[in-house]
């Protein structure tokens, strides 16, 4: 029997018997709740505050807890163990202060604790309670703290809270079996304080939380009354972040901060600030639904400090911890704005407050200036208040950067000094041109930029923003409030560029450059594109390039690209090829053709030729150059010219023959269209006849000249024919003694070029032309010749003239009858110091002329300085009294 009672003892001492009943479980509410187990018998007055009801009735019927347990409080076993003690446990809160819950009494629904402890018999146990959900809507958190500190040093606070989530709370007079709760461990301090956390799905956050908590304290184990809450209903916000306070525009406080980005729902806000001012000290608490707060009558020298804190505008939900607090401390000057950003040819005004040695100056003794440099006239200013003075700028111009500084300083004054701080002005010019092209395939556009015009504001960011119509631009484009960023990217050539893929051909795209800063956004002047009008078409492909034969034209041949469909214009740049080609340029208008002629100066040159393509009727851009085409030097037309020849006569007075050399410099290519084959030599003589002989591609030809007169013609042939102009020369032995050149005269002007002069006698012979030879005396170098016409009568031969050696000059007269008998001359006229001292004038009398200006002006500004110099001294009648009645005109004696 003994061993019975023992081991019913142990398991009353190891376990607690919970008979349990329930008609609701209790409301979690968004404030703090309280938890407390007291003896039935106890009275209340030391445990309860005011306004709970004493009366052990309260308890009855509603959340109570039955114990019964066995305390061994230092490792033996208490004398009374058949001492027992019942608990009731119940919740209550500040706003509900019956520890009970609103139900209908139920008989025999009560939780009672028997506990074998004089301690908790005379005081019993009471803790806070708070749960709420995580600003993330992944954690629920209870969290409670005892009212007494347990007397059992030797007893850990142990709580566990059992939770089960439900869809819907079922209206059960059983709570859930034991087995389907899940079980958490909180977290207790050595204060006595515990936090419990229970994950909650994102997906349930309206799901019905039912649970209890299980509290062992010195021993003692403790089970609360169930508990239910939806976690959406009990959300805690983190607390208000970025909290900041400036002084706006209008000269306000402005407490500004960021709402927490988790949250589902919207936000209510609860400010608290205080001001402190040498005129007056204030106080204030307010709610709001924004996420800023306007603070008026803003003194300077104030100091405000300020903290926030949130919680749920609609339905229930807990206030979130207040925010750091945050002070700000107006300066002794202020300017509202502090500092503008604008755009050139707008008007911006500022205001200003001025405190002096505590007192605040008047506004009408307030002037303004500019970078302390430049006073702003009066007729700007404006009076606002007894204390608030403005200034207004109209059509501003843009900012000229001064060094580092790359705004204008505009300062408000007292009439007699100025206040080291100043209001900053930033007027930038955003007339920003963007360019745009549609690639010749039509699925594209580029856009390009250039933002040096807004390089000198420092901490801005650009950004191309576009909106797009369904179809083509309106006439006065505008920016529009909905519309969409585009990336762009800097090039090397300092260019912004943006890409548009796909587009819509005839839709209108009205973009603007926006300009970013932390004192505002700039957007620059819209413009609208449609792609269809921007189009760059691909270059022309398969050109040629030919010089047609026998018609002597450039000829180009295209084809004209697949895109665009419309129209298109031409335009084709030749020019002779080599490293630096000077264009020249023809248009083509007509879009039907595929091919253009037109002459050219050189036919025998190679010509690059390009060609490029654009609508015709003006819109978008040239296509880029094509591939260049080079034109194949070929024979156009037959040479037009033999080319000029001469001849070299040796006589062999034993056989009495003479050997003809004929000698003639290669035919260049604008004679030859453009390539010569071979010569041919043709002869005529009255007993011969007429024949040609071939002589290749020699420059000289010798034959016999045997009959009077012997005429021959040199021919030049390329693939198309023979020379069909060309030079004869007629050997006559009569024509040989004809002399019709009376004197021949040379005179060197230099070492590089002799005057040749000659006097002719009357002729009855057709005269043709002359022909010059030179060589230097007494040596069998090689002969020089030249053609002159028959109506010169002087000429200037260039060539290297050596001084010291002698020249022979012979001047032959050509008639169509034969060669005429030539002037020799073997040395250079004697009068040529005269002609030499002529030459020399020129150079001479120019130099003297300049030097007689350079004299006239020296001697004009050396009269002025003596004049000058020796009047200097002559007293100025209007300026001495004592010269005042003297006549300075009338001659006076000397004495």
């Amino acid at each position: 029997m003994s061993c019975q009672k023992f081991c019913v003892a142990f398991l009353h001492w190891e376990f607690i018997y919970v008979i349990t009943a329930f008609n609701l479980a209790y409301p979690i509410t968004p404030w703090k709740f309280k938890l407390s187990c007291m003896p039935r018998n106890t009275t209340y007055d030391f445990l309860l505050p005011a306004g709970i009801s004493k009366n052990t009735s309260n308890l009855s019927g509603h959340y109570e807890a039955l114990v019964e347990t066995k305390l061994n409080s230092s490792g033996t076993y208490l004398s009374n163990l058949s001492s027992r003690t019942t608990f009731h446990c119940c919740f209550w809160s500040e706003e509900d202060k019956n520890c009970s819950v609103h139900a209908d009494n139920i008989e025999g629904k009560a939780f009672v604790s028997t506990v074998n402890s004089l301690v908790f018999q005379q005081i019993g146990a009471n803790w806070n309670i708070q749960c709420w959900m995580k600003e993330d809507l992944k954690l629920f958190i209870c969290y409670m703290e005892s009212l007494f500190k347990s007397p059992f040093k030797n007893y850990d606070l142990k709580v566990h809270l059992l939770y089960l989530l439900l869809e819907v709370l079922e209206e059960s007079p059983l709570l859930p079996q034991k087995s389907s709760f899940q079980i958490v461990q909180c977290n207790c301090s050595v204060h006595e304080c515990c936090e419990c956390h229970v994950p909650v799905p994102t997906v349930k956050i309206n799901y019905t939380l039912l649970m209890y908590l299980k509290i062992t304290s010195g021993g003692v184990i403790f089970h609360s009354p169930p508990m239910s809450v939806q976690p959406i209903n009990v959300v805690k916000p983190d607390p208000p972040l970025g909290l900041c306070m400036k002084i706006t525009d209008t000269g306000n406080l402005k407490i500004s901060w960021s709402s927490p980005a988790l949250v589902p729902f919207q936000l209510q806000y609860q400010v608290k600030y205080s001001e402190n001012s040498t005129k007056n000290m204030r106080k204030a608490d307010e709610t709001v639904s924004a996420t800023s707060l306007l603070v008026d009558s803003v003194l300077p020298g104030s100091s405000y400090e300020v903290q926030v804190r949130s919680k749920r505008l609609d339905g229930p939900g807990i206030w979130s911890d207040w925010s750091t607090p945050l002070t700000f401390t107006t300066q002794d000057v202020i300017y509202f704005p502090p500092k503008i950003l604008t755009t050139v040819g707008s008007n911006v005004s500022f205001h200003c407050i001025y405190k002096n040695e505590n007192k605040i100056v008047s506004s009408k003794k307030i002037v303004w200036w500019m970078n302390l440099a430049e006073k702003i006239p009066q007729s700007q200013y404006d009076v606002v208040g007894d204390h608030v003075s403005k200034v207004t700028f109209p059509n501003l111009n843009a900012t000229k950067p001064r060094g580092k500084f790359t705004y204008d300083a505009v300062y408000c004054c007292n009439e007699h000094e100025c206040h080291h701080r100043y209001a900053e002005l930033y007027v930038i010019d955003v007339n920003i041109n963007i360019s745009c092209e549609t690639d010749g395939y039509l699925t594209k556009m580029t856009c390009r930029w250039s933002p040096s015009a807004i390089q000198s504001l420092v901490g801005s960011t650009l950004q191309l923003r576009y909106q797009r119509s369904s179809l083509y631009c309106s006439d006065v484009p505008s920016i529009h409030p909905i519309s969409e960023p585009k990336d762009c990217h800097l090039q090397r050539d300092g260019f912004y560029e943006c890409l548009f893929q796909p587009i819509f051909l005839l839709s209108g795209y009205t973009m603007w450059i926006r300009i970013n800063h932390s004192l505002g956004s700039l957007d620059s002047p819209p413009t609208c594109v449609i792609p269809d009008s921007v189009v760059k078409p691909l270059p022309p492909s398969s050109v040629k390039a030919e010089i047609t034969v026998k018609i002597g034209l450039l000829k180009i041949s295209w084809e004209k690209p697949v895109f665009p469909e419309n129209n298109l214009q031409f335009q084709i740049r030749y020019g002779l090829s080599g490293k630096k080609v000077q264009w020249k340029v023809f248009e083509v208008y007509d879009a039907k053709l595929k091919s253009a002629s037109f002459p050219v100066p050189d036919l025998c040159a190679v010509y690059a030729v390009q060609v490029r393509c654009k609508r015709l009727d003006g819109l978008g851009y040239w296509s880029n150059w094509s591939t260049p085409a080079y034109t194949i030097v070929t024979d156009i037309k037959v040479p037009i010219r033999g080319p000029e020849f001469w001849r070299i006569i040796n006589e062999d007075n034993t056989k009495k023959e003479r050997n003809v050399t004929l000698l003639w410099k290669p035919l260049m290519k604008n004679d030859s269209l453009c390539s010569v084959r071979r010569y041919v030599v043709k002869h005529h003589t009255s007993r011969n006849g007429t024949w040609s002989e071939d002589v290749g591609n020699h420059t000289k030809f010798t034959f016999l000249w045997t009959e009077q007169a012997h005429s021959v013609t040199v021919l030049a042939v390329n693939s198309i024919g023979a020379s069909s102009a060309n030079f004869n020369l007629t050997f006559s032995w009569p024509m040989s003694k004809v002399n019709i050149v009376q004197s021949l005269s040379a005179y060197p002007l230099n070492s590089s070029c002799v005057i040749l002069s000659w006097m002719l006698s009357p002729s009855d012979y057709n005269l043709m032309y002359f022909i010059l030879e030179w060589k230097i005396l007494h040596e069998d170098n090689e002969i020089k010749w030249l053609r002159i016409p028959s109506s010169v009568k002087k000429y200037y031969v260039h060539d290297h003239f050596i001084p010291i050696e002698k020249y022979q000059f012979s001047l032959y007269p050509i008639f169509m009858e034969g060669v005429g008998k030539p002037k020799i001359i073997d040395s250079f006229t004697q009068d040529d110091e005269k002609h030499q001292h002529d030459a020399g004038l020129y150079v001479i009398v120019p130099i003297i002329i300049s030097s007689s200006i350079l004299l006239l002006g020296t001697l004009l500004i050396s009269h002025q300085r003596m004049k000058k110099l020796f009047w200097e001294d002559v007293p100025n009648p209007k300026n001495c009294s004592w010269a005042q009645g003297l006549n300075f005109q009338k001659r006076m004696d000397i004495l």
